[in-house]
């Protein structure tokens, strides 16, 4: 790697023509083939450019997305295969479906592989059977939720695996999933180069909980928390419906708490939000307990939000323990705080009712909405126009609101999370009107 730590790998010189019957001339009112030093600022803060005309040093860049006027790969001779690994998320189906739809009519490519059920699929033991992928089998997928392939977690040997991609004359590989899934893939690319062969990995991130480092957003971010909303507006009627009423919402956010501050700004009608990035307590004249008794007293109903991660340092400590992926299995805050609340308020002698939600798999399992799905198929056809040009171990994402390619590496190993003195947490605040601290 050079300098620029967002280098992207290729595999060989392009030698190939584009078959894309576009142009590379302004004014002609057709889109342009996208060179490699078309390249994109990763900070656009006044600050950075200035500190880099003060000391000479050039900026952090990234290279645009987009068909390349050559190609590595010749189309007639390329077999791609397509592989959807950890939790579900809404728009996978519409990502195997750009790919899909990509491959074989911007570029001809007619062998595209389904492997099934995640990584476990490229295993020499596999016992699901490989799927063939064509416009008309992925023709309907994005109308529904999931994944038409499966998917899986845990870690597969990697030279299995390469050997697997060798033995289905495998051309590229497509990966989508997130931080682990990523991390895989470009295990396989490194062990790919090691061995020197013609195949190019490509990462398409997915997490529902929107917390892959650098990239602006990932797809299903946005129709999760739309259906979250909605779980809230309902859950707020069911609070407003009782006297005293409490409705306690559990969604989904292991590490950073995206989901559940973007949905009760969605649906305002949100008293209290609790994120992983947030300590609170319970007890206190701050506490959650005491902001509850002082809400009941005054409205007679209160709705609160709580990402799935937050409070773990409620619980007594224990064994750690962790998923087939090597992340950390959090207890159910919603179930402890529906508990204490109880608790609390029956030791005052006041009467309250409790509803406490928890639709976490279904908001996972939904279709995506009309924004996600169109994300979805410029992720893939992005995808697409870096790998039939040999870029290897990278994936494609937003970043400053441009589709750009980033090296797997550069985003592993850190998960982005709410910036507590940033504006997005800020207007969390305001639209529910809870203290800026908890406890």
């Amino acid at each position: 790697m050079s300098e620029n730590r967002f280098e992207i790998r290729h595999l060989g010189e392009p030698t190939h023509m584009s078959p894309l019957p576009l142009s590379s001339e302004s004014g002609d009112k057709l889109f342009n083939f996208v060179d490699d030093g078309q390249q994109v600022l990763f900070s656009t803060e006044a600050s950075e450019f200035n500190r880099c005309l003060r000391s000479g040093e050039p900026p952090l860049v990234l290279q645009k997305a987009g068909p390349r006027q050559k190609l590595y790969f010749d189309p007639e001779q390329t077999t791609a295969a397509i592989v959807t690994c950890g939790g579900l998320c809404p728009g996978i189906n519409n990502v195997i479906r750009g790919v899909v739809m990509g491959l074989y009519y911007f570029y001809g490519v007619k062998k595209i592989i389904g492997i099934p059920y995640g990584f476990e699929g490229l295993t020499r033991d596999c016992p699901h059977p490989y799927r063939e992928l064509t416009p008309d089998s992925v023709r309907d997928i994005h109308q529904f939720g999931g994944t038409i392939l499966g998917s899986s977690r845990g870690a597969q040997d990697v030279g299995e695996m390469v050997e697997t991609l060798q033995t289905l004359g495998v051309n590229m590989l497509f990966t989508i999933g997130g931080d682990g899934t990523l991390k895989g893939a470009d295990a396989l690319g490194a062990e790919i180069q090691k061995r020197g062969l013609d195949i190019a990995v490509v990462g398409i991130p997915k997490t529902i909980d929107n917390d892959i480092d650098l990239i602006d957003k990932s797809f299903g971010f946005e129709t999760s928390y739309g259906v979250a909303a909605t779980v809230i507006r309902d859950a707020h009627n069911e609070a407003t419906g009782a006297y005293n009423g409490i409705a306690l919402v559990k969604l989904m956010g292991r590490d950073s708490g995206f989901i559940a501050a973007s949905a009760a700004m969605a649906m305002p009608e949100v008293n209290f939000v609790l994120v992983p990035e947030l300590p609170f307590r319970l007890d206190g004249d701050n506490g959650l307990l005491k902001l509850l008794e002082h809400r009941l007293k005054i409205k007679k109903h209160a709705v609160i939000v709580v990402a799935e991660g937050a409070g773990q340092y409620l619980f007594e400590k224990g064994e750690t323990v962790k998923d087939a992926s090597g992340n950390i299995k959090h207890q159910d805050i919603g179930v402890l705080l529906k508990d204490r609340i109880g608790a609390h308020f029956k030791a005052l002698q006041t009467e309250v009712t409790i509803k406490y939600i928890d639709p976490s798999y279904i908001i996972r399992s939904a279709p995506a909405n009309a924004s996600d799905s169109i994300f979805c198929n410029r992720l893939a056809y992005q995808a697409v126009h870096g790998a039939m040009a040999g870029k290897t171990r990278f994936l494609v994402g937003l970043a400053n609101n441009q589709l750009v390619y980033f090296p797997i590496e550069a985003v592993g190993g850190r998960r982005k999370k709410i910036d507590l003195e940033g504006e997005f947490w800020f207007a969390t605040l305001q639209s529910t009107g809870q203290p800026y601290h908890i406890g």
